[in-house]
């Protein structure tokens, strides 16, 4: 049975439905993120929009199966991990995940300054401070209900990627086309990039995060759901189910869109070199107009204002669960001190990392190493766990699923020794 959560009140209609895999596929598009797709875009035009169609199917059943655990067991993965792990493994697999998560978010913030600093004009600092601060200000005291009511609705700043391909002319013919007959390379640089789009779409942080968030939803509804109640748990199955893959799906669609912006206007005009999203969004401005160029800007604040949270959120968690500390956004500060301090710790980790002499692109590069290599081992545990029926019940799934699964560990896991031959060579 779930332990005991922070009551809370229960939520209904939509905000019943999506909530936590919503939230989580809309942060997997983050600045970082959306400099990856648009420079796969700039460089290779719309030859790798079809991984957006693939990896889909494989993310959303990884989130599915993380979502599952933490309504089965009423604890997020750290904690489940706690118990079934060598200790000096489980501190090293946080230890790297809060490392790669706090250069990301570092990232994050200084690709948000930039933006903030093309819309409105004056330096970047001050904007990186602001947002680094006012995000974890926010998590610390803003009530739980509240805050992801505001998460939820960021979500919908993603739209301005939509509506920037709308403003521009594009060849869907040959977008469907590659869609259909990919133009698959063997080369390095094709590789490395197809490697770096995998590696920010599938990212260890995204499992620890939506887990977490299905134990708070314990906490915050009148009836909690027992594991031992297999009708209640098929209908919190469906819900899981249609959350977590409407989240993904509409993640993916954004990162479609993306590649396709820049494949449509950067990578036509011959620039074929990207290296954050501010400098896509400048780009954009002379090719295809000034609304473009904004609603690309203004949505790289929107996302970043939803992806710094649930990065320190999802660092929170691990570091918290693996230590056996109270975890949870529900929780007042002065019930999980270890938890609030890393979210704060970690954003102004962010924010200093703006000002050191570290280049944004390295520290990116070295968080995708990190998560490349992290998140195969993770994945492979959260499957084991997935498939105990000890631990499962009535959220156990079926082969299905697990198959989807496994198959995105050796995906990965494919990825992640590309990567490696790539940094040898």
């Amino acid at each position: 049975m779930a332990p005991s959560q922070p009551p809370g009140r229960s939520r209904r209609g939509l905000a019943r439905i999506f909530g936590a895999g919503l939230i989580t596929g809309a942060a997997d598009d983050d600045p970082s993120g959306i400099a990856t797709y648009s420079q796969a875009g700039a460089a290779f035009g719309y030859g790798l929009a079809w991984t957006m169609l693939f990896s889909l199917p494989l993310l959303a059943a990884v989130q599915e199966l993380s979502a599952r655990i933490g309504r089965a067991t009423g604890e997020g993965i750290a904690a489940n991990l706690r118990r079934r792990l060598p200790r000096p493994v489980l501190i090293g697999c946080v230890a790297l995940l809060a490392i790669a998560n706090t250069v990301n978010l570092g990232a994050d913030l200084g690709a948000m300054g930039e933006a903030a600093s093309l819309l409105i004009g004056g330096p970047a600092h001050p904007y990186v401070v602001l947002f680094g601060l006012a995000s974890a200000l926010a998590a610390i005291l803003i009530d739980y209900r509240v805050y992801v009511r505001v998460l939820r609705w960021l979500t919908l700043s993603l739209l301005a990627y939509v509506a920037a391909v709308l403003a521009i002319a594009v060849p869907w013919g040959e977008v469907l086309f590659a869609l259909v007959v990919p133009p698959v390379e063997l080369s390095p640089s094709y590789l490395l990039a197809l490697t770096a789009v995998l590696g920010t779409t599938i990212a260890p942080y995204l499992v620890f995060w939506q887990a977490a968030e299905e134990v708070e939803d314990l906490g915050a509804e009148v009836s909690s759901c027992r594991p031992e109640a297999p009708a209640t748990a098929r209908r919190e199955i469906r819900r899981i189910r249609l959350d977590t893959w409407v989240g993904i799906g509409f993640s993916n669609l954004v990162g479609f869109f993306v590649i396709v912006a820049a494949a449509a206007t950067l990578n036509r005009a011959g620039i074929t070199e990207i290296e954050t999203a501010e400098q896509a969004a400048q780009a954009l401005r002379p090719i295809a107009g000034p609304f473009a160029a904004f609603v690309f800007a203004a949505g790289i604040i929107g996302t970043g204002l939803l992806a710094v949270p649930v990065l320190a959120g999802a660092a929170a968690y691990a570091i918290g669960e693996a230590a056996g500390r109270p975890v949870g956004l529900a929780r007042k500060p002065g019930e999980a001190r270890t938890f609030y301090a890393v979210i704060l710790i970690s954003t102004l980790l962010g924010v200093l990392l703006h000002f050191s002499p570290i280049e944004p692109m390295q520290a990116l590069f070295a968080s995708a190493v990190i998560n490349g290599l992290l998140v195969v081992p993770i994945l492979a545990a959260v499957l084991v766990l997935a498939a105990s029926r000890e631990a499962m019940g009535p959220y156990l799934p079926g082969r299905p699923l697990l198959v989807l699964g496994w198959t995105t560990v050796a995906v990965m896991g494919a990825a992640g020794l590309a990567l490696a031959a790539s940094l040898l060579d």
